[in-house]
């Protein structure tokens, strides 16, 4: 009798096992299922520019975007590369990232160590006033005021780089790292004659690999998408980045004039959708190539400076 109870129960136990499984099985084929059709759904746009930035112009008009265009033609690309204003806004929007990018880390990560620093007499009203400009900017007007009439920097790279080469969010993230940070290192440096700057370089940074590989991934995709402050400031279309060169050809202006392109007689019309889709192409593919260089540090820098405030 007792036999048959145990055999009773375990084919039970067996069962829930087999059920469970069952059961967990399914649950992953749907999640990864579901995380396919939604990564091809986020693939689809960058397909359909990338495909038809190789079409002719005359199929463009006739069918639009196409998953696969019926005629392909290098044109685009090929007017595009031939004149100069796609190679002049290619030096200043890579000098305006590089640069920027560079002075807004040094910057922003001496800034967050001063504001976790638990020995820093005014931090707590430091960490307010930068809380406040989250919460209230600057006007407008104000803003253009200071950078064009009072600072001067109007069509000048500095207007590109200045002004964000502080954000209050990626501060605090910095701020969240550097408070993880065992103090007892600052301390054992002091002892052993270290200054502050010594220690900040030698020590901290280096063992913040994490937290500035990923804010600076932020800082340089905010200085490469960005437009609006050469929208703002730069009147010389040379110094144009690409961003604006973009808004410049999205918004039906003359072409050919703009980016100075060849010379070469088309047998077809100008390709001018085609052109826009080509610059989207060579804008968007540094930043494509630079995300897996620091993407191993890209999750660990926002998990570790998440987890305190």
């Amino acid at each position: 009798m007792e036999n048959s109870i145990r055999q009773v129960k375990t084919m039970k136990a067996m069962r829930v096992k087999t059920d469970r499984s069952l059961s967990e099985k399914v649950f992953i084929i749907f999640v990864y299922a579901f995380t396919g059709v939604f990564a091809l759904i986020c693939l689809l746009p960058f397909w359909l520019v990338l495909i038809n930035s190789f079409a002719t112009e005359i199929t463009m008009k006739q069918h639009g975007y196409q998953l696969i265009p019926k005629d392909f033609s290098l044109s685009a690309y090929q007017f595009l590369l031939e004149g100069r204003q796609v190679f002049s806004s290619y030096v200043v929007s890579t000098t305006v990232t590089v640069g920027g990018t560079v002075l807004a880390l040094l910057l922003t990560s001496m800034y967050a160590y001063v504001l976790a620093h638990p020995k820093v007499k005014y931090r707590n009203i430091l960490s307010f006033l930068t809380y406040f400009t989250m919460i209230f900017g600057a006007g407008l007007v104000g803003f253009y005021i200071l950078i064009a009439n009072w600072l001067g920097l109007k069509d000048s790279l500095w207007a590109l780089i200045l002004p964000y080469m502080l954000n209050p969010f990626f501060a605090f993230i910095m701020v969240s790292f550097f408070r993880t940070l065992p103090y007892e290192i600052n301390e054992a440096a002091t002892v052993d004659g270290a200054n502050d700057l010594t220690i900040f370089f030698k020590i901290i940074i280096p063992i913040s690999k994490p937290v500035i590989a990923t804010v600076g991934l932020f800082y340089a995709l905010q200085y490469w998408n960005d437009f609006f402050l050469a929208l703002l400031f730069i009147d010389n279309y040379k110094l144009h980045p690409l961003q604006m060169m973009i808004r410049q050809l999205i918004s039906s202006i003359n072409i050919s004039a703009y980016v100075g392109g060849s010379q070469t007689t088309y047998t077809q019309p100008l390709p001018t959708y085609g052109v826009q889709l080509a610059t989207v192409c060579l804008t968007i593919g540094p930043i494509i190539f630079l995300y897996p260089f620091i993407q191993r540090f890209f999750v660990k820098g926002i998990t570790i400076g998440a987890l305190k405030g």
